[in-house]
């Protein structure tokens, strides 16, 4: 298979991942894992997998990376348009999904070890909400989070510079 076909047959269970998570209140009863604020994912955190499908994600379940896991945020982008400001008006849902897919390409070599073509990894991420994009000051989510994930296989160690 070539590398572009290969790219465009993983960019499936991205997408779905993206669905997913898309919108930045996951979690159901798996009781595992410190509830936090998407506002609060840094790099490096490790995550339950959602137990269901919600149109906005407000918090997730962090675990250390050593327990069972799905997910590891390897960024968190501010949305810069062309001049490189972040717009106060939510510049729509196509134009974050676009900038989430090309940051989140551009980084995942650099923390993962490995490009992504060649590794056996996904990355899906998380998009601001219209809502989310118009809270004020510091309530203001303007971040896309890159999220390395599985096709559902448990992580039980980062991704860091793993190479896989």
């Amino acid at each position: 298979m070539t590398s572009s076909a290969r790219l465009a047959t993983r960019r499936a269970p991205a997408l779905l991942a993206v669905l997913a998570l898309a919108g930045c209140g996951l979690f159901g009863s798996d009781e595992r894992g410190d509830v936090v604020g998407v506002l609060e994912l840094e790099v490096g955190d490790c995550l339950l997998a959602p137990q269901e499908v919600q149109a906005e994600v407000g918090s997730v379940r962090l675990v250390p990376c050593t327990d069972p896991h799905e997910q590891e945020v390897y960024a968190v982008e501010v949305y810069e348009d062309a001049d490189g400001a972040t717009p106060e008006e939510y510049p729509g849902e196509a134009v974050l999904t676009s900038f989430a897919e090309g940051r989140c390409l551009e980084t995942f070599a650099g923390y993962v070890g490995t490009d992504y073509r060649d590794s056996s990894l996904f990355f899906t991420y998380l998009l601001p909400s219209p809502r989310g994009w118009q809270g004020a000051g510091r309530e203001a989510d303007r971040s896309i989070v890159c999220v390395v994930t599985t096709t559902g296989e448990q992580l039980t160690s980062s991704v860091r510079q793993s190479g896989t």
